[in-house]
């Protein structure tokens, strides 16, 4: 899952991890070298310490980098044989850092720091039933929805499933008034199509992943129900870019559901007045019959096969993986901890906007794992959005995007057919 806005990392945050970098060496020392994208580079090294007192002549170097720049930093270090011990990775970055053996899988002696996670987040960091890295926190997108409007056209209660839904959003519509919509969603971005359709039984590739399977009619499904929303004007033909800030547009009214992380959390309550907080909330997804699915995200932490210091690098996997420090970095930098006991530890379902993130976790369902998928889902939203414009009917955007996902997968499919595992 691609990071939320709160991730990409800042200019400060490189300058920290140079002069972290130019620590001198003492003999006899292992340096791991660390590297951690975002708000989590300038922050995890508060985590140090400890690790270091636990762990006499092992040192980490931590390298902040930023999002933007982070999965072509780890390719380019790869082909130049320069990759880090540990890293973070986004958890969709998994299926392709297998497929080039960057990655050092998880050996049977830390088989335990698998436990107590989020079986659709633990999905994501396996590829053919072997662990290749390890969670170290989570997220995922449900409904941000205003309480106020929805109790203005008569809802006392979030929409469970797709009809109900329907009739909140007309009734949210009416409520607003002027000309305001009831939910945005982004022409622009992927994610909220592949919400809806996570909700189908069918997966959404066939023939061990080589081929598109689109044309399902739970996805055509999902593609009319995702069309009737532009359709009957409840959600505006916009992108991302033609919104000025997503807070002020929902504050005034402009929509009233939309689909995020936890990472929003924070900035609706920053930079939302005061008073307006009552009028907002979260709620889990609505599925055709009832409560859904989305897709698991977060991050995870991953071992390089080059690295020198297996042992010394599986023992700080293993330290940033213990309930306790997940608890502890949930309080420092806000981070959905991996580890279900550390949501315990650190009370995180107190807060009543992040509680139903837990629900939302359990019910999430992990994407395809091949090295293609964001290149297949940017050519969903692509036609998706021509279809929202009338140039598709459901099932012939369907069988477009099929046809454009066998293109992506035809390498995958040849080296099934020569044998090769990929």
């Amino acid at each position: 899952m691609r990071p939320g806005p709160h991730r990409r990392g800042a200019l400060a945050l490189l300058a920290g991890g140079a002069a972290a970098a130019c620590t001198p060496r003492r003999e006899g020392e292992t340096v791991l070298r660390f590297w951690a994208m975002g708000n989590e580079g300038g922050t995890v090294g508060q985590l140090m310490p400890e690790f270091e007192r636990r762990n006499p002549g092992v040192r980490v170097e931590v390298q902040p980098l930023p999002w933007t720049a982070a999965h072509e930093k780890l390719l380019t270090a790869y082909a130049g044989a320069s990759l880090p011990d540990v890293s973070q990775i986004g958890n969709t970055w998994v299926a392709e850092l297998t497929a080039i053996g960057a990655l050092s899988p998880t050996p049977p002696e830390a088989a335990d720091l698998l436990t107590d996670q989020f079986p659709a987040v633990l999905e994501t960091n396996q590829i053919a039933g072997r662990a290749m890295t390890t969670p170290w926190y989570v997220d995922t997108r449900l409904l941000f929805y205003r309480k106020d409007l929805l109790a203005r056209a008569g809802f006392d209660a979030p929409p469970q499933d797709w009809a109900e839904w329907k009739r909140a959003m007309h009734g949210v519509k009416r409520a607003a008034g002027g000309d305001n919509y009831a939910i945005l969603l982004p022409l622009n971005e992927f994610e909220q199509l592949l919400t809806f359709g996570l909700q189908i039984e069918e997966p959404l590739l066939r023939d061990r992943n080589t081929r598109g399977n689109f044309s399902n009619p739970g996805f055509v499904a999902a593609l009319a129900f995702y069309r009737s929303l532009f359709a009957e004007q409840l959600a505006p033909l916009a992108s991302a870019a033609q919104i000025s800030n997503v807070w002020t547009e929902f504050a005034r009214g402009y929509f009233s559901f939309y689909f995020s992380g936890p990472w929003s959390v924070g900035d609706f309550r920053s930079r939302l007045p005061a008073a307006f907080q009552p009028n907002w909330a979260t709620a889990g997804v609505p599925g055709p019959n009832g409560l859904g699915a989305s897709a698991p995200g977060g991050s995870s932490l991953a071992v390089f096969k080059s690295s020198p210091h297996q042992d010394a690098a599986w023992a700080l996997v293993r330290y940033l993986s213990e309930p306790a420090v997940q608890a502890r970095f949930n309080t420092i930098v806000g981070d959905l901890p991996a580890r279900q006991s550390a949501w315990d530890i650190a009370q995180v379902e107190r807060d009543p906007m992040l509680a139903p993130f837990r629900g939302q976790l359990e019910r999430a369902k992990a994407v395809p794992k091949v090295p293609e998928w964001e290149r297949i889902v940017t050519e969903m939203q692509i036609v998706a959005e021509r279809m929202v414009r009338g140039e598709y009917a459901p099932e012939t955007a369907a069988a477009e995007i099929d046809r454009r996902a066998d293109r992506l997968l035809e390498k995958r499919r040849w080296m099934m057919e020569q044998g090769r595992a990929v």
